[in-house]
């Protein structure tokens, strides 16, 4: 049996604002109020798991222990099989420079590899998202989503965020770039996720 979140007040373990109105939508339903961790000031923790579930745990942990509050964070990425699942846990590293994150370079740097590779299309990829709920007392539930695809070449669309316009979910001829933000949050990575911990945590 998973541990039921019972407040009305639930901390979001990112300084990402995309990923937390992310959150912030799924959750209205609920009656929950969502806070960010940036809004409480929060470091951002060092994230030195090799998976997804090990990151997650890191800023889940650091941010209940830091607040008092219980805490939920995400860890997702995108892994492309041609490239051994890379980048996998290091998404969103791709696409540091010295001036912050450039998803364009990521992206870029993504496709240039498959093409150096001469990886034989579909580039079949997934996107992946690890959602852990820490509790003050070190208590913590685990819940893991997938959406499958491919990647595509050139970028496509303008909405959503990180590699949004080089993914094509499976069933789909548009890239969660090209998506409206209802669909894409309806079928994500992250949707499935948060599924599986509405099931166990709030249900």
């Amino acid at each position: 049996m998973s541990r039921k979140f019972t407040g009305d007040r639930l901390l979001v373990a990112t300084h990402n604002a995309g990923k937390l109105e992310e959150i912030r939508e799924l959750l209205a339903p609920f009656g929950v109020s969502v806070v960010g961790a940036a809004e409480m000031d929060l470091p951002e923790p060092v994230e030195d798991g090799t998976t997804f579930v090990e990151n997650a745990r890191i800023k889940a942990h650091a941010a209940a222990k830091a607040t008092g509050l219980p805490a939920l964070s995400d860890d997702s990425g995108i892994e492309i099989d041609a490239l051994d699942k890379q980048p996998g846990v290091y998404t969103a590293d791709w696409a540091e420079t010295g001036n912050g994150r450039d998803f364009k370079l990521a992206m870029t740097k993504s496709h240039d590899m498959l093409v150096e590779k001469g990886a034989a299309q579909p580039w079949v990829a997934r996107f992946c998202s690890t959602l852990v709920l820490a509790w003050p007392d070190g208590h913590d539930e685990v819940f893991a989503g997938t959406v499958e695809g491919q990647v595509v070449w050139p970028m496509r669309g303008a909405e959503g965020h990180g590699y949004d316009p080089i993914f094509q979910p499976d069933g789909y001829d548009i890239t969660f770039g090209e998506m409206a933000f209802e669909e894409k949050n309806r079928i994500s990575h992250r949707a499935d996720a948060f599924r599986k911990f509405v099931a166990g945590c709030f249900d």
